[in-house]
């Protein structure tokens, strides 16, 4: 029971981060984007523990299980990804605004926003409730209470902290989350290493197909894992939120170069970590590998500090996930369309109230799929491809039209449920109908549409004094 008093005397202190930092929430822009203060330290571990979340430390881990080091295919679009965004953070800070579907409607019009916001809502509310799947899980291992019970608590509670203080207090815990992330999986792996007999005790344990670049993954199965990832990242609306919430476009390019070091080094890790543990432990699932390994493959001190680790990297992605799709109903909705006038601190009491909904509807939807690793491809495949083709033109391309983003938008979500009730046709991966849909919507449409004015697409290139110096 040691581990679990642990735990939630780490969830009693993000608790009252949460409650302290809430007296400092007034406006949207405290709830929404943290008062766009944030700095560059600040930035890189929001960033880091909102990513890091219980994809890579379940799917990914169990993937790795499975697979061994072709895993990190699930991985190696996320690092791509996060390149490209170096060159779009400090122009997307320099828009100032609070959401992507405000980006939409700037580059494209009012119904890009809409049809954003609907694919947010239905890809992050899944995010979310794999996220309480996963700690219940942790609950499940540690105490031996049901799965289902754990994620009931899970979902209480991480309802119950984004509803406290929004950004402004989800970013400054995240750094700790981070820290505490980073020292609790470096501390496993010098164990659990010890414990196989070194890397060449986990070779001698294993397939030779676990430590070949595909393994026993075809490269259309490969990349149909990396792909989800990359598309999801390009675009994802709580990265966009934290550029927003920066204290100017500098920090936000800056934070991005720390958080492209962090992201490959730990997910790495991790699935080294999953490597070792499918090494030593044959007969668990393979989504628990990593939570097991660290309950029963490491001492009670260190096992404890990396449980909390992954409790907190649970939450901050959860709690991130959850706000976005909140913001976006309340802003790209509610107050851009039914009530422009809304009061501050009427805008607030609605955006927890919204929180508080949403966080039931991804509780809903947890009987949806056995698999973490099944939920987060579908997830990052519906958002993935319904919004960042539109996001990444609206940044790198001035000839793409209204028309063309919207038609993108709707092609990528409709392809995406389809194709997944379908139960993917002749084993095709649900991204490449969907993304190729999207991609010849928004290409075509452009071409043989009028070519946008000037308007809508240089707020998206021209710099700023602070972006040249």
């Amino acid at each position: 029971m040691v581990y679990f008093w642990v735990i939630i005397a780490y969830l009693i202190v993000l608790i009252g981060v949460g409650a302290y930092r809430s007296k400092y929430v007034r406006t949207q822009d405290d709830f929404m984007v943290a008062g766009r203060s944030l700095s560059t330290r600040v930035l890189i571990g929001t960033l880091l523990a909102t990513w890091i979340g219980s994809g890579s430390i379940i799917a990914g881990a169990g993937l790795a299980y499975d697979q061994g080091l072709p895993a990190l295919w699930f991985s190696a679009g996320v690092w791509v990804a996060l390149i490209v965004m170096y060159f779009v953070a400090g122009r997307a800070r320099a828009l100032a605004q609070y959401t992507v579907p405000d980006i939409l409607e700037i580059r494209y019009n009012k119904w890009a926003r809409v049809l954003g916001t609907i694919v947010t809502v239905i890809a992050y509310t899944a995010i979310v409730s794999y996220q309480f799947r996963a700690g219940g899980m942790v609950l499940n291992l540690i105490t031996g209470i049901s799965i289902e019970q754990g994620i009931i608590i899970t979902a209480v509670f991480v309802i119950g902290y984004t509803v406290l203080a929004g950004m402004i207090s989800v970013a400054y815990t995240d750094v700790v989350n981070g820290i505490i992330m980073v020292i609790g999986l470096l501390i496993a792996l010098p164990f659990l290493l010890s414990n196989a007999g070194g890397w060449s005790g986990v070779v001698s344990r294993l397939p030779e197909t676990r430590f070949q670049l595909l393994g026993e993954l075809t490269l259309l199965k490969a990349l149909g894992y990396s792909l989800p990832a990359m598309l999801l990242l390009l675009g994802e609306s709580g990265m966009y939120q934290r550029f927003f919430s920066a204290k100017d476009e500098g920090t936000a390019k800056r934070a991005v170069g720390g958080w492209i070091v962090g992201t490959i080094a730990i997910e790495t890790l991790i699935i080294v970590l999953a490597v070792i543990g499918s090494s030593l432990f044959t007969d668990i699932k393979s989504e628990m590998v990593i939570l097991h390994a660290v309950r029963h493959g490491l001492p009670i001190v260190v096992g404890c500090l990396c449980l909390a680790a992954i409790v907190a990297v649970i939450v901050s992605t959860a709690d991130s996930f959850l706000l976005v799709p909140a913001t976006n109903l309340m802003r790209d909705i509610y107050q851009r369309f039914i009530n422009p006038d809304l009061p501050q601190k009427k805008m607030v009491l609605y955006l927890r109230i919204v929180v508080v909904l949403l966080g039931a509807l991804a509780f809903v939807q947890v009987r949806f799929f056995e698999r973490i690793l099944e939920m987060a491809i579908y997830a990052y495949t519906m958002y993935g491809v319904g919004i960042t083709p539109a996001v990444m033109a609206a940044f790198f391309w001035k000839r793409a039209t209204a028309a063309a983003g919207v038609s993108s938008i709707a092609a990528g979500m409709v392809t995406t449920i389809i194709w997944e009730v379908l139960r993917q046709p002749w084993d095709i991966p649900t991204v490449y109908p969907a993304l190729g849909l999207s991609l010849f919507c928004l290409i075509f449409i452009s071409l043989v549409t009028a070519r946008p004015g000037d308007d809508k697409w240089k707020p998206f290139f021209v710099q700023s004094h602070d972006m040249r110096r």
